[in-house]
């Protein structure tokens, strides 16, 4: 029973840690006057994919930390944070385009709330399974979260030309390293 209350609180903490850095991460680029460093895991435009990395980075970071607070324990724990944040991430690209598409148009308030919700969700779906006999690979997770973490790193300097990865606002597509 410790353990489940162990894993509650710090599923807590992720949700709340995940949320606070997201938020920062939507506007840490503009505050460093462009920095491509920064440019790598925060929000560089309005488009679907660079809002994914509010997601996922800060998630990312839970796994980090959680491993050495509760993680060593749980023999699901990278699997379940690795579906958790792939469960944050769909959701919130199936969200902004129904609703947008329902709608006919984009609304602010509703993409903030499905990012909270996409957090909580993923979150919530993670704890679930570390309490589950779920049993995965940590490997496949291991590579699972390297794709990523390569894939927002890439298609931030290198945008494949599709809505996923347009600027509504702008119109374009990520940032060039050529500028």
């Amino acid at each position: 029973m410790e353990n489940k209350k162990a894993i509650l609180r710090f599923q807590i903490f992720s949700m709340i840690f995940a949320s606070i850095l997201g938020v920062v991460l939507h506007f840490i680029y503009e505050w460093s006057n462009n920095n491509y460093i920064i440019a790598m895991f925060s929000a560089v435009n309005e488009s679907t994919w660079e809002h994914l990395k509010l997601l996922f980075f800060p998630m990312l970071l839970t796994i980090i930390i959680g491993y050495y607070y509760i993680g060593k324990n749980i023999m699901n724990f990278l699997c379940a944070k690795t579906i958790g944040i792939f469960v944050a991430i769909v959701f919130t690209v199936i969200f902004f385009y129904t609703s947008s598409g329902v709608i006919g148009m984009n609304i602010s308030f509703l993409n903030i709330t499905s990012f909270f919700i996409a957090v909580v969700l993923g979150e919530w779906v993670a704890y679930k399974i570390m309490l589950s006999d779920f049993k995965c690979n940590n490997s496949t997770a291991t590579i699972v979260l390297m794709v990523l973490i390569i894939s927002f790193v890439i298609f931030t300097f290198f945008t494949p030309q599709i809505g996923l990865f347009r600027d509504p606002l702008t119109k374009k597509y990520g940032i060039s390293l050529l500028n």
